[in-house]
């Protein structure tokens, strides 16, 4: 009697830790929904669509190549989780939104991205279509003049998309390689 009492206070211990191992670091949307559709100008010449990645985990960010501190920590972050997922990474794909789209041309966006990660695709367009994209996703960006030129404040969360399609998680900026490489791993094993 002692000795089953036992193995089931191990075996409640040991599942509850499984169970918080196996929770997504970021702040998850529940239920899941279908994340908002996009149509932009990929920074590869294409159109940038969330369908063309069905079958792969999306980190989709918003911020500009002239940002000098948070959007290159993010995007140097999401380059090393890349590297962390090892032989999963080709099914990680990041695309990076501009809140900048009088200077991020897709060629900028594509040589900017590329000094992460050349799999990085950025996405522009014309401005009213580019808010229309940030309130879908209740992305706050707002022009800030510095001297004779200018800054963007801007969200910095990040959001995972799942193989469906599905948003699944918020992941707040100043999350670790490790915390992006977890939540993946997770939602690859879906």
């Amino acid at each position: 009697m002692k000795t089953a009492r036992i193995a089931l206070l191990l075996f409640c211990a040991f599942s509850a830790a499984a169970a918080e191992k196996a929770a997504l670091r970021a702040g998850t949307f529940d239920p899941p929904r279908q994340a908002p559709a996009l149509a932009l100008t990929g920074s590869d010449g294409e159109t940038l669509e969330l369908e063309r990645f069905l079958g792969k985990v999306v980190v989709l960010g918003f911020g500009f190549t002239s940002c000098p501190d948070v959007c290159p920590t993010t995007l140097a972050v999401l380059a090393q989780a890349r590297k962390r997922l090892g032989a999963q990474a080709d099914a990680l794909q990041v695309v990076y939104v501009t809140v900048d789209p009088e200077r991020d041309t897709p060629e900028q966006l594509r040589k900017y991205l590329a000094l992460f990660d050349p799999t990085f695709l950025g996405g522009t367009g014309a401005a009213e279509r580019l808010a229309a994209v940030r309130r879908a996703y209740g992305v706050a960006a707002e022009k800030k003049q510095q001297g004779a030129s200018y800054a963007v404040a801007h969200s910095s969360s990040t959001y995972l998309i799942d193989r469906q399609g599905r948003l699944r998680a918020l992941m707040p900026y100043g999350h670790s390689a490790a915390d992006y490489a977890h939540d993946v791993e997770l939602l690859l094993r879906e």
